[in-house]
């Protein structure tokens, strides 16, 4: 099977009220969507109905934050015990989120920026700031802070939309989902792949993002038509295997997360994937990027779904989502990538041993 990341428009289930129960359109889209998340883990999504101008607005905002002198964007710096603010470039290592020790030991070499949903955020619910904690805003970036929460009000509303969409392409209820993300932990993290010229030596083997699967439900990413991200497929073998995907005109690349391949047992995927941005004469060329990440409310707990495992077959042991963040995060950020895993880590490191065979 050749390996190809399918476009989809969604613009049905935009619709007040639309589901698959009551038009072919919405369960033709669902259809589309179990295919895409049972063969390749991405897929493409348009009729999104996401705004061209908040998509500008976070352009021109992280082309406001990542344009001052890496002095400044150091005040912001995220602090330990959280996931918010600034990281400068070769302080992460997303390899080790699956408990994997990368052979060359090399941190990731992006820049990047973290914001998400505060504790505040949800009316009348008491949570924890461990899982919601308060955001980093840079002053130094006036414009960053307004646009930043425009479009993340847009991606949060999208990825509402598609997990509608893909409850139905599990067969279940389409509120089925809803009393799970009602206080998701939500973040976005803005990625910057080019620097000024002395900020960091280019020099031996280069990797933009190390090979991870994202940790959620699903993520919603904007990015640069630029190359550099690449898919795992099944394919091919060793560097064969992987694959250049970049967005299509007004598209969003969408791929699932962890826990979304852990509550329907493997059924989706999650899949790996990778940033190599190209160079060229010895610089980076630039490419922007915006993950947003949909990752479900801190204490719902990821389980295989009915039906999702075989009789006599193996499923993925329960796990809450703060739990499953938590240790990934862990390892990102400190390369403690043989401390604490969480339940079933192995299984998904296997995915990653697997592709560097």
């Amino acid at each position: 099977m050749s390996f190809h990341v399918p476009t989809i428009d969604i613009s049905p289930y935009l619709v007040p009220g639309a589901s698959a129960a009551t038009d072919p359109a919405c369960a033709q889209v669902a259809a589309e969507i179990d295919r895409a998340c049972r063969e390749v883990g991405f897929l493409q999504v348009v009729g999104h109905g996401v705004d061209d101008r908040l998509v500008d607005g976070l352009k021109a905002a992280l082309d406001e934050f990542f344009g001052l002198d890496l002095d400044v964007k150091k005040r912001y710096r995220r602090n330990p015990g959280d996931n918010r603010g600034y990281a400068p470039p070769k302080s992460e290592s997303l390899s080790n989120s699956l408990g994997v020790t990368p052979a060359n030991m090399m941190n990731d070499f992006y820049e990047a920026y973290t914001v998400g949903s505060e504790a505040g955020w949800y009316d009348g619910v008491e949570l924890p700031e461990s899982s919601y904690a308060g955001n980093n805003w840079p002053e130094a970036a006036p414009g960053f802070e307004p646009a930043v929460l425009d479009y993340f009000a847009a991606a949060t509303g999208l990825s509402r939309v598609l997990l509608r969409a893909c409850s139905e392409a599990l067969g279940l209820p389409i509120d089925h989902f809803d009393t799970l993300v009602d206080h998701s932990i939500d973040a976005m993290k803005m990625n910057n792949y080019t620097l000024p010229e002395g900020e960091i030596e280019l020099a031996g083997e280069l990797m933009g993002m190390g090979a991870h699967t994202d940790f959620g439900i699903l993520t919603v990413l904007w990015a640069d038509q630029v190359a550099g991200l690449q898919v795992l497929g099944d394919d091919g073998t060793g560097e064969e295997a992987w694959h250049d995907v970049m967005p299509a005109d007004g598209a969003f690349l969408i791929n699932l997360g962890d826990a979304m391949a852990r509550w329907t047992n493997d059924r989706w995927k999650s899949t790996l994937h990778r940033v190599n941005p190209p160079v060229v004469d010895g610089r980076i060329i630039r490419r922007r990027s915006a993950a947003f990440f949909f990752d479900g409310n801190y204490d719902a707990v990821i389980s295989p779904l009915p039906g999702t495992v075989a009789d006599g077959g193996t499923a993925y042991p329960p796990i809450t989502v703060a739990e499953n963040i938590a240790a990934k995060v862990a390892g990102l950020k400190t390369g403690l990538a043989t401390g604490a895993k969480p339940a079933g880590a192995d299984r998904e490191a296997a995915r990653f041993a697997a592709a560097s065979a």
